[in-house]
């Protein structure tokens, strides 16, 4: 199955790589509004969007980037195949440009948390969402590290809109952990082809 995943991976090019990665963003993101119209009255699910939230800042910022600073850590120190996702994360950052990265990690956290913390957390709560959250990310569930290394991620982000109750600090801390590791592959990859 691995081997499949991968093969179809690299059969894609970089613009169907991308188109990929939007339309499954952009579905995610119907499915939340979806869901979010049965579920809730009058769409209130959007209230826990607190932009004004100087949390964001205090907490969002900071974990997401402890998180990408333990990431790196791990990535120096463990053997390469712990990281291994087929490439595909390499692919959709290494030729992108530093505001391309920024709207992708902009756009996931966007879609991502509006719904697994604002739609199904808020609905079935933290564990549900944290599973849901892990089995979408389809290509880390062919590596145990990866795997565990989501659902850790996922629950930390779940308990973290259950302490604040603000989709914005998780949006947050999603796309500072998204964006940090898109630029952290993207100047690697040059240094690495630099040698």
């Amino acid at each position: 199955m691995k081997n499949k995943y991968n093969d179809i991976v690299s059969s894609l090019t970089d613009k169907q790589l991308l188109s990929h990665l939007y339309l499954t963003q952009l579905i995610l993101l119907v499915i939340s509004l979806f869901l979010g119209f049965i579920l809730f009255d009058q769409f209130s699910f959007l209230q826990a969007l607190q932009f004004n939230d100087f949390r964001i800042f205090s907490i969002g910022i900071p974990l997401g980037l402890t998180v990408v600073i333990v990431d790196i850590l791990l990535m120096k120190w463990l053997p390469e195949s712990f990281y291994d996702d087929g490439g595909l994360n390499d692919r959709i950052f290494r030729n992108r440009k530093v505001i391309h990265i920024a709207f992708i990690a902009a756009f996931v956290a966007f879609s991502e948390e509006l719904l697994f913390r604002g739609v199904i957390q808020t609905k079935v709560g933290l564990i549900i969402a944290s599973v849901i959250f892990a089995i979408i990310h389809y290509r880390y569930l062919f590596n145990w590290f990866l795997f565990s290394n989501i659902v850790l991620l996922s629950f930390l982000i779940g308990f973290i809109y259950q302490l604040t109750n603000n989709l914005a600090i998780t949006i947050t801390m999603h796309f500072t952990i998204d964006f940090l590791l898109g630029l952290y592959i993207k100047f690697k990859q040059t240094k690495d082809v630099d040698k």
